[in-house]
C-alpha cells in the first residue's frame, strides 16, 4: 500500500495524472490478459501482472468517477470466442479474487467484511487460510455422481470444454461415492508440479519443441488441447479449492465443504485451516511463505474465505471478485538490465507515452522486454537514457517498472522528449496543470482516429466481427472510413474491398454482414463506443436503464450543460452518475463535431430503446431507497438486494421513487415520502419482499 510520502501515492496525483495512467494499465493489463489466458505465453510473472491490477484497484479507489468502461475490475479471465475448444456456459459465474499485499490491507479486509455483516468488529469472524496454487482454474461438473462437464473458467461466465482433457488427470475422480447431491460442481486448479514441469521442459527442448515459461503456462497449454491424447501425455494434477452449481446444500461451512470434498476423493490444499483473528491470519501466511522455496508445487499467496457459507451469500460478490474472499500475495522481486532504447506510444486520446525497451531479462521464468516509463517527467526524475542500466521493480505500485537508474553518472547524451507528434507531425503539448504530453491532431492524427474506430467497433461497444485493427487502418488510410457512421456505409463498396489484396467474396461478404447486422445496435454499448470522456461501459447502462434512449439521454444533457438544474439533479440522482459525467456529457453535445458525428450516426443505425430484464419480484423496476438504520444488515446489502430483485436503489426521495424502506430514526426522507403518497415499509416488510422473491 502506499505511504503518505510515497511519490507514487495516489491520493497526491492529480485527476489528468491518475486518468492518463488508467488508461495505460487498463490496455497493459488487457495485453497480459491475452497472452496469458487466451495464448498461454505470458511475458511478465504473476507479481508484475498483481501489482499492475493493485495499481488499477488504488486509482479506482481514489479516482471513482474515472473508472474507465475497460477497466480490469470488471473482467474476470479471457474471452474464450478465438479458442478451437467448444464454449461452456457457467451455472454459476467463476470468478476471480481481489489481492492484498500486507497486513494492513488484509486487516481492512476483515473490517469492511464486519461492516458488511453489521457486526461488531470486536466479534472473531471465522476464516479459511489456504496457500493458493498457481494453475488453470477448472470447474467439474457431476450429476447422479458421475463426471459429465469439465471447464475452463474463461471469462468467468463461458469458458471452454475440456472434458475429455481432464478424464486423464488421476487427480479427477470420474465418479463420486454415494451421498453426493444430485448435480454438484467441484472447482479447482489443474497444475503442474515443478518436478514434472522441468521434465516435461527436458522432453520438448530435446524434441526440438516448444518450451514453457512456467509451471502454469505447462499445465494450461497442455489442459487446453484440442486434441485430448496430448493432454494424456502430460503430467498434470488437480486440487480443489471450492464449488459452483449445487442441487443441495451439504454443509454450512467452507472448512466443513472442504473436507466433504476431500472425502469424495479430491486433493484439497495440506495448508487449509481455520483462523479466528488477523494475527493467525497473517501467522498462516507466514508459515506457508517459508515453506513455499520448498514446495513441490508453484504458490504465489494465501486465500482467505469467510467460512460460514450464510455469511458470503450475504456478501455476494462487486464486480469480478466475492466480498467474502481475498488473495494475500507473496512479495517478489527485482531484476537488473540495461535500457536499450525508448520509443514514443501515440494513445487514443493523443497522449505520448514513452516506453522503454529492455535487454531481455528473465524473471520468475518469464523474460520481460518492455516497461512503461509513464510521461515526460519521469523520464527526468529517473534521469534515463538508452544505454542505461536500470533495476526493474516487480512488486509495489506500476509493475514492470523502472525504479532505479545504476548509471547517472555515464556521460551519455540525455533523452529529448519529441515536441511533435510522431504519427501525424503535429505539435505535442501539456495543459498546464498536467504532466502529460498529447498530440494537437485530434481527428487529423492516424493514431487517435484509427484508435476511435477501433473502439467504436471493439467487442464492448458495437462487437462487430472482422473489424480488426488492420482493417480500419487499411480501410482509414485509403480515405473509406472518417467517422463511426461511415461504416455503415461500406456496403457501397464492396467491390471496391473485393479489389483489395487479401480480399475474397466470401470475407467481403462475412464484414458487411457483420456490419448490418448492427444497424439496430444496443443503445448503451452505441454510447459507450463514442468514446466519451467518462461514460464506460457500466455508466452507459446506467445512463440508458434510466432514460431508455439516446435522444432522451441528448436533451436532458443539453440542458443541464446549460444550467437547468433540475435536468443536471435528474442526472445525479442516477446511482454511481456524478458531476464529471454530467459535465463531460454536457461537454460533447456542446461540441458542434460530436453533434455532427452524432447526428451522422443515428442516420445509419436505429437503436431500439433499451431495457433491461429484470427479476420477476414485487420491485422489479421500480425504485427504492432506503433511510434509518437498518439493524440486520448495512446499507450496502440493501442496495445489492435491491438491485438483485431488479429495482434501482436511489440514494433520495422524488416523485419518481416507489418505495420508502424506513427503519429507526428516519427523518426527512420519510417525511418528504409520506407528503408524496410514497409506499413505506419497515426493514421486516423489505424482508418480507426479498423472501417471497426467492
Amino acid at each position: 500500500m502506499s505511504k503518505p510520502d510515497d511519490p507514487d501515492n495516489a491520493a497526491d496525483m492529480t485527476e489528468a495524472e491518475a486518468a492518463n495512467e488508467l488508461m495505460r494499465l487498463a490496455k497493459a493489463i488487457a495485453k497480459h490478459d491475452q497472452l496469458y489466458h487466451a495464448e498461454d505465453a505470458p511475458e511478465i510473472t504473476d507479481q508484475e501482472y498483481d501489482a499492475l491490477v493493485r495499481r488499477n484497484r488504488e486509482l479506482e479507489d481514489t479516482f471513482p468517477h474515472l473508472v474507465r468502461a475497460d477497466s480490469p475490475s470488471a473482467k474476470v479471465g479471457h474471452e474464450v470466442a478465438g479458442s478451437p475448444l467448444s464454449k461452456v456456459a457457467h451455472e454459476v459465474r467463476m470468478m476471480s479474487l481481489e489481492n492484498a499485499f500486507d497486513r494492513e490491507e488484509v486487516e481492512e479486509w476483515v473490517q469492511r467484511v464486519a461492516r458488511y455483516l453489521a457486526l461488531d468488529e470486536a466479534s472473531g469472524i471465522a476464516i479459511t487460510a489456504e496457500d493458493k496454487i498457481d494453475g488453470l482454474s477448472c470447474s467439474l461438473r457431476y450429476e447422479g455422481g458421475e463426471l459429465v462437464r469439465a471447464a475452463t473458467r474463461g471469462d468467468g461466465q463461458v469458458g471452454e470444454d475440456v472434458t475429455p482433457n481432464v478424464r486423464h488427470i488421476a487427480d479427477i475422480p470420474q465418479s463420486l461415492p454415494d451421498g453426493v447431491p444430485d448435480i454438484f460442481e467441484v472447482r479447482g486448479e489443474v497444475y503442474m508440479s515443478r518436478a514434472d514441469f522441468a521434465a516435461l521442459n527436458a522432453a520438448q527442448a530435446e524434441a526440438g519443441g516448444k518450451l514453457f515459461a512456467n509451471p502454469r503456462n505447462a499445465a494450461a497449454g497442455s489442459l487446453r488441447q484440442k486434441d485430448a491424447s496430448v493432454t494424456a501425455q502430460r503430467p498434470l494434477r488437480f486440487w480443489a479449492y471450492g464449488w459452483g452449481a449445487a442441487s443441495d446444500a451439504v454443509c454450512e461451512t467452507q472448512y466443513e465443504m472442504m473436507r466433504r470434498i476431500e472425502e469424495w476423493g479430491f486433493p484439497v490444499s495440506p495448508f487449509l485451516k481455520l483462523a479466528d483473528s488477523v494475527d493467525a491470519m497473517i501467522a498462516h501466511y507466514e508459515k506457508i511463505g517459508r515453506r513455499r522455496p520448498d514446495l513441490p508445487y508453484e504458490i504465489d499467496g494465501v486465500v482467505y474465505k469467510v467460512d460460514r457459507l450464510d455469511w458470503q451469500k450475504r456478501l455476494g460478490a462487486v464486480g469480478k471478485a466475492p466480498r467474502w474472499a481475498l488473495a494475500h500475495k507473496f512479495p517478489a522481486e527485482r531484476a537488473e538490465t540495461t535500457l536499450e532504447a525508448i520509443d514514443i506510444q501515440v494513445g487514443r486520446t493523443g497522449k505520448l507515452t514513452p516506453v522503454g525497451r529492455l535487454a531481455p531479462v528473465l524473471v520468475g521464468g518469464v523474460t520481460v522486454t518492455n516497461v512503461t516509463l509513464h510521461n515526460r517527467d519521469e523520464i527526468v526524475r529517473l534521469g534515463v537514457r538508452p544505454g542505461d542500466r536500470v533495476v526493474i521493480q516487480r512488486a509495489g505500485d506500476v509493475i514492470p517498472q523502472v525504479v532505479e537508474n545504476l548509471t547517472p553518472g555515464e556521460k551519455r547524451e540525455s533523452f529529448t522528449f519529441p515536441d511533435h507528434c510522431p504519427e501525424c507531425g503535429s505539435e505535442a503539448v501539456s495543459q498546464e496543470g498536467e504532466v502529460d504530453v498529447r498530440c494537437t491532431g485530434g481527428l487529423i492524427c492516424p493514431a487517435q482516429r484509427t484508435q476511435r474506430l477501433e473502439h467504436f467497433v471493439s467487442r464492448k461497444a458495437l462487437d462487430i466481427d472482422g473489424f480488426g485493427s488492420k482493417t480500419i487502418a487499411q480501410f482509414f488510410a485509403l480515405g473509406w472510413l472518417e467517422s463511426p457512421a461511415d461504416i455503415f456505409r461500406l456496403k457501397h463498396r464492396r467491390e471496391d474491398i473485393l479489389a483489395l489484396e487479401g480480399w475474397q467474396d466470401k470475407s467481403v461478404d462475412n464484414l458487411l454482414a457483420a456490419v448490418e447486422n448492427r444497424r439496430e445496435p444496443d443503445a448503451a454499448r452505441l454510447l459507450f463506443g463514442l468514446g466519451i470522456r467518462h461514460v464506460g461501459e457500466v455508466t452507459a447502462r446506467d445512463l440508458l436503464r434510466h432514460f431508455h434512449t439516446l435522444p432522451a439521454l441528448r436533451e436532458v444533457a443539453e440542458k443541464a450543460r446549460g444550467g437547468d438544474e433540475e435536468a443536471a439533479g435528474e442526472l445525479t440522482a442516477i446511482d454511481g452518475i456524478g458531476s464529471a459525467v454530467v459535465e463531460a456529457l454536457g461537454d460533447f453535445f456542446h461540441e458542434p463535431h460530436n453533434v455532427a458525428v452524432w447526428e451522422d450516426l443515428l442516420g445509419e443505425v436505429s437503436p431500439p430503446r433499451f431495457e433491461i430484464e429484470t427479476l420477476a419480484s414485487p420491485v422489479a423496476g421500480k425504485t427504492v431507497v432506503f433511510t434509518g438504520k437498518l439493524e440486520t444488515m448495512s446499507r450496502d446489502e440493501a442496495k445489492a438486494q435491491a438491485q438483485r430483485l431488479g429495482a434501482k436503489a436511489a440514494g433520495s426521495v422524488s416523485a419518481k421513487t416507489d418505495l420508502l424502506v424506513a427503519g429507526p430514526g428516519a427523518g426527512s426522507k420519510l417525511k418528504k415520502a409520506e407528503e408524496l403518497g410514497i409506499e413505506v415499509v419497515d426493514e421486516a416488510g423489505w424482508a418480507d419482499i426479498v423472501r417471497q422473491a426467492g
